[in-house]
């Protein structure tokens, strides 16, 4: 009964008036701010390596977050927080550099669409992490996203093919749905907004870390007004902006709503990228993209009936 007493008084304000309504707005400005984020960051990387790229959004996030909200942040960051950050900072780093590793090598709407599996493999991560079960609906999920994935690989030539772009980023998806499901436990324990910050903290630790080993240093390069801009908007938009929104959009939004919602950050994304970047898209990858979104929506539209239905 203790821990039940605690549990109720973690969730504070939160719980109590936070109109569903806006916190699934926020879910969908995240994943619109998120789409837009695969395009700049595959033009901030033409002058700025990856870590070096990925610590200055933590780093700019962070200082941010410390100047608007520290009457959230500072009183949560106590040794109850420890564990939390750290889970979700490393997972949260290993999302980002295999994504932005990967993203020097491939489009951003392929990209976006081979992350967008996160949403797939989410419940079986949640079944490794509390015990549960999938249902049949996933696995048949998870058949048609591989199905989806086998197009998105065909070659104009008709052969099967997977560059190491693609990979990593595929191993995105898996990270990403780790991330995604502690979130979604600890957002309800601790405030978002502090579990956003140590979050950034820890995974921004670890991209100086890497870059100052594996990436050159920075150049004039770094200060054209193109990159500054993209690189602001990665941190303040993409970033800090998007984050804060996914965090507190979970705390108020079942875990299959928001999948749903959050999802369509790969349709933002391709969208972007057709528009302003060039990215031509074959039949081949038109048929996957939909495989792989119709498998998230199976994935998720299920237990949301059944969620609706016990509320």
């Amino acid at each position: 009964m203790g821990l039940v007493e605690r549990f109720s008084k973690l969730q504070s304000r939160w719980s109590r008036s936070f109109p569903p309504n806006l916190a699934r707005l926020m879910l969908l400005a995240c994943a619109a701010l998120w789409g837009g984020s695969y395009l700049l960051a595959k033009f901030a990387m033409e002058a700025i390596p990856p870590q070096w790229l990925m610590a200055i959004r933590m780093f700019g996030a962070c200082m941010c977050m410390l100047a608007l909200f520290h009457k959230h942040i500072i009183p949560n960051l106590t040794p109850k927080i420890i564990v939390p950050a750290l889970v979700v900072g490393v997972t949260y780093w290993g999302t980002m550099v295999t994504q932005t590793t990967g993203l020097q090598t491939i489009d951003p709407g392929r990209s976006a669409f081979l992350t967008a599996a996160y949403c797939v493999l989410t419940p079986f991560v949640t079944w490794i992490v509390s015990k549960n079960q999938p249902k049949i609906i996933n696995l048949i999920a998870g058949i048609v996203c591989l199905i989806g994935v086998g197009f998105v690989s065909l070659k104009p030539g008709g052969s099967l093919s997977l560059g190491v772009g693609d990979w990593l980023t595929i191993a995105t998806a898996i990270i990403f749905s780790f991330n995604l499901t502690y979130l979604g436990v600890y957002a309800k324990r601790f405030d978002p907004i502090a579990l956003t910050f140590v979050q950034f903290a820890v995974a921004g630790v670890l991209f100086f870390i890497g870059a100052i080993i594996t990436e050159p240093a920075p150049d004039s390069g770094w200060l054209a007004p193109s990159v500054v801009a993209s690189v602001l908007y990665l941190f303040l938009g993409a970033t800090m902006s998007a984050q804060i929104m996914q965090n507190i959009g979970l705390a108020h939004v079942p875990a299959s709503q928001a999948s749903i919602i959050m999802c369509t950050e790969s349709l933002f994304a391709v969208s972007f990228s057709a528009l302003f970047w060039g990215e031509r898209i074959m039949w081949s990858s038109l048929v996957g993209f939909a495989l792989i979104f119709a498998a998230v929506l199976m994935s998720v539209i299920k237990p949301t009936k059944h969620s609706l239905h016990r509320n």
